[in-house]
C-alpha cells in the first residue's frame, strides 16, 4: 500500500514540476508571440528584420532533412536563398491545440522556455489557393537575454507528407 501511495504521489508532484504553462499567463503570450515573429512575419512574408532581436547569435537550428545551421548570420542567410526564393509562396501554420510551453527555472528564476508544437507547411498559388505540403514537430529554446526573449535553439523535425 505504502507503494501505492508513494507512486500516486510522485506521478502528481512530477506532473507539477513538469507541467507546461496556461495559454492565459505572460509566458505563454510571450513565446508565442515571438513564435509569430519567426514564423507569421520571417518565414511566411520573409521580412527577416525580426531575427536580428530575437535570434541569439550563437543560434542553432536542427533540421532532420536540411541538416544543422550555426549561427545567426548562417541562419538568415539560409532563409534568404532557401525560403525565400522558391518559385511559390512557402507559409507554415501553427497546427491548432498543440503549442506547449514548459518555463526553465533556476532557484525559482525564469531564465527561458521551451516551446513545442506542430507546424502544417503550405505552397500558396498566386490566386490565393494553399495546398498543404506537409506536417512536422518543433521545439525552439528561448533564454532570457537582458530582459528579452531570444531563441537559442531550433528542431524541426518528423517532416512527413499530410
Amino acid at each position: 500500500m505504502k507503494v501505492f501511495f508513494l507512486s500516486c504521489f510522485c506521478i502528481v508532484f512530477s506532473s507539477q514540476i513538469f507541467a507546461q504553462v496556461a495559454d492565459t499567463s505572460a509566458l505563454y503570450k510571450a513565446i508565442k508571440a515571438n513564435d509569430s515573429l519567426i514564423f507569421d512575419v520571417g518565414f511566411n512574408t520573409c521580412n527577416l528584420a525580426p531575427y536580428n532581436d530575437i535570434i541569439a547569435d550563437d543560434f542553432r537550428f536542427y533540421h532532420d532533412k536540411g541538416g544543422i545551421t550555426s549561427g545567426k548570420t548562417a541562419f538568415i542567410a539560409s532563409m534568404q536563398t532557401g525560403i525565400c526564393q522558391l518559385p511559390y509562396k512557402a507559409e507554415r501554420q501553427l497546427v491548432p491545440g498543440t503549442l506547449q510551453i514548459f518555463p526553465l527555472e533556476k532557484n525559482g528564476v525564469l531564465y527561458g522556455a521551451i516551446e513545442s508544437g506542430d507546424h502544417a507547411f503550405y505552397e500558396v498559388e498566386k490566386d490565393g489557393t494553399h495546398h498543404q505540403t506537409g506536417v512536422a514537430k518543433f521545439t525552439l529554446v528561448w533564454l532570457l537575454v537582458d530582459n528579452k526573449w531570444k531563441a537559442t535553439e531550433g528542431l524541426s523535425y518528423d517532416h512527413r507528407a499530410k
